[in-house]
């Protein structure tokens, strides 16, 4: 840059010798901006200004914006940009998702969970350092609130089937739960709790369900030591997931419709699959553990199914 002003310099000098001031700085423009065009017509001095004036704001323009974008790749903001455009076009396009609200440790065990059952889900999180190990492991998340509406409408909540919230605080948690079933009023909401007192004001908001993580390891560690054998095979059930016993519900609903208002007789599940039918959910939510043979199955019920992974296999291609 120096080199071209003081090229520019000595120039204007030589040229203004022969010719008047507008004419050498003219000249002198269109010499070192490398424009070098010929007059189509003879022009005055206004015009030759102008000419000069034009060629420095293009140039000035030009290489503003050859920084700015220079900037924004060597940064990587411009591939974060198209990564995260994608991400946003591939939600909008899901259904029947889940929403999980933080991705701290009970967060992180929810995704994992959901992943081995194949279920799409949605990670919404705010920490920076978080959101770098987001990027590494490749689930599809959103950086932003968990407590803002607008966040929780780029994660396409008013398609979404389920809404977890992890977060650490009982007040964060309240305030998604009361936006999700704003937003949603058929979202099935489960949400975290610290303190008992909270518990209230969260079903009051609208949560399905409310885990208390502390209570929850109490309990299990009491039981280790009253039923521990007991308590090792239902680990085995319900945290093996696909790899060994599986428990599966099954929606009546989805069944083909010869079996609606049939009984479990007749949908002979244990001699078509291997499965046992251990459960019973009627249409007031209402449970019943080893159902009777007898038992109608009416709309809007679900079964409670236990097998192996050849059983549940089996299942899922006869149903």
């Amino acid at each position: 840059m120096a080199l071209l002003v003081t090229i520019g310099v000595f120039g204007f000098k030589f040229i203004s010798d022969h010719y008047t001031w507008v004419e050498a700085l003219y000249m002198t423009v269109i010499t070192i901006s490398t424009v070098g065009f010929s007059e189509v017509h003879p022009t005055g001095d206004a015009e030759k200004l102008f000419t000069v004036f034009l060629i420095i704001t293009s140039i000035s323009i030009y290489g503003y914006v050859v920084s700015v974008i220079s900037e924004f790749i060597a940064n990587g903001r411009f591939f974060e940009q198209i990564k995260r455009k994608k991400m946003q076009q591939k939600i909008q396009n899901l259904k029947n998702h889940t929403i999980v609200c933080g991705f701290g440790r009970n967060g992180k065990q929810a995704v994992e969970r959901l992943k081995s059952y194949d279920k799409h889900c949605i990670v919404l999180e705010s920490d920076p350092t978080i959101i770098e190990e987001l990027e590494q492991t490749g689930l599809t998340f959103i950086k932003g609130d968990a407590t803002d509406d607008s966040t929780l409408t780029k994660a396409n909540i008013g398609q979404a089937s389920h809404l977890i919230t992890t977060l650490p605080s009982d007040a964060d948690n309240l305030f998604v739960v009361l936006s999700a079933r704003q937003l949603n009023k058929k979202i099935t909401i489960i949400s975290r709790a610290s303190n008992d007192s909270s518990y209230s004001k969260l079903k009051i908001g609208g949560a399905n369900n409310i885990i208390m993580p502390d209570k929850i390891g109490g309990n299990h560690m009491a039981s280790l030591i009253v039923t521990p054998d007991l308590v090792e095979f239902v680990e085995r059930i319900s945290i093996e997931g696909k790899q060994e016993t599986n428990l599966e519900e099954i929606a009546i609903d989805e069944l083909p419709d010869e079996f609606i208002n049939k009984t479990l007789l007749d949908l002979d599940l244990r001699h078509k699959t291997g499965c046992s039918v251990i459960g019973y959910k009627d249409e007031n939510c209402e449970y019943t553990i080893n159902p009777n043979v007898n038992t109608i199955l009416k709309p809007n019920t679900f079964l409670i199914v236990l097998g192996n992974v050849e059983q549940i296999k089996k299942l899922r291609d006869a149903f």
